[in-house]
């Protein structure tokens, strides 16, 4: 079956119908979905037949598996999975007051997975197994969109900057115990171009969110001007994809120029299960990529 493209967003996105990601992928269907990665930016395959095993498959088909870096930094635990909801391995289901779910509203907040990593993320590739009847949906919108609607100045003045990206910046609008030690020493900040290429086709994006503290060699107030308001440029309502997930769903996300944040649940009342795996890929260029796998279970309100 020939494989189809519905948009979902005039900016991103498309549902793609006609593959079957839980069978083996040949060398020509990974090399389509790395050229669609690339145009549309995000993916929904609907009614796909998943478990851990085919999304670790897909997961490694697609580039370098990337360790979940909560259990790596808290337990020292290498687990390319991570659950994205409340539900537990027993199936029983995290409340509002747990401290995973607490800890973790900070998805919440407008991010790209990984930005704070030294190798950030490629992809995110989402399993959905149990969904909220209310609640639960994921916001989406594209920095390189953003981007090109910069005018000229602009893209002269932010082109050649770079960006301090720190995990336990973002958390500590959480808590200040929403990191723990061992945790924040696996992670210590690091420097990201604030503009970056796709390596496929060029176009520009910028790089901000919620882990971008400040600008290098600027200081912190106007560090904050430019990256919150690069950050509302990009966010604004009308560019903004609401995905609301549907079981035996697969989502697949570009991290190099997407950012996205969780819209909350209420884990009292409803229950979520999707498993997601971040993944970095390899390419002949300065950066190197990563997918995010989430497929354990760390338990939050959103992704």
């Amino acid at each position: 079956m020939a494989w189809s493209f519905e948009p979902l967003h005039n900016e991103f996105g498309a549902r793609v119908w006609g593959i079957d990601l839980g069978a083996p992928l040949s060398d020509v269907a990974v090399a389509k979905l790395h050229a669609a990665v690339d145009k549309y930016s995000f993916l929904c395959f609907s009614g796909q037949d998943f478990d851990d095993e085919r999304q670790l498959a897909l997961t490694r088909a697609l580039g370098e598996p990337e360790p979940n870096h909560l259990k790596l930094g808290q337990l020292g635990v290498v687990d390319y999975f991570g659950t994205i909801g409340n539900v537990e391995d027993d199936g029983t289901a995290l409340d509002n007051d747990h401290i995973k779910i607490v800890r973790l509203t900070g998805n919440n907040m407008w991010h790209s997975d990984s930005s704070f990593r030294s190798v950030p993320s490629y992809v995110s590739i989402m399993g959905v197994y149990e969904v909220p009847s209310e609640g639960g949906e994921t916001l989406f919108v594209s920095a390189r969109a953003a981007y090109a609607r910069l005018g000229e100045d602009k893209k002269r003045a932010i082109d050649t900057l770079h960006a301090i990206h720190d995990y336990v910046f973002s958390r500590s609008k959480v808590g200040p115990d929403a990191v723990t030690p061992s945790h924040a020493a696996s992670v210590p900040p690091v420097e990201q171009k604030l503009v970056r290429s796709n390596p496929r086709h060029g176009h520009k994006n910028y790089y901000v969110g919620s882990h971008a503290k400040t600008i290098v060699g600027w200081s912190e107030a106007n560090s904050r001007a430019l990256l919150d308001d690069l950050l509302a440029r990009a966010t604004g309502e009308e560019h903004i994809l609401t995905h609301a997930w549907l079981p035996s769903e697969v989502v697949i996300w570009d991290n190099r120029c997407l950012l996205h944040r969780g819209s909350g649940y209420d884990a009292d009342t409803q229950r979520r299960l999707m498993r997601q795996n971040p993944r970095h890929r390899r390419l002949q260029h300065p950066e190197r990529v990563i997918i995010s796998p989430c497929a354990g279970r760390c338990a939050a309100p959103g992704p």
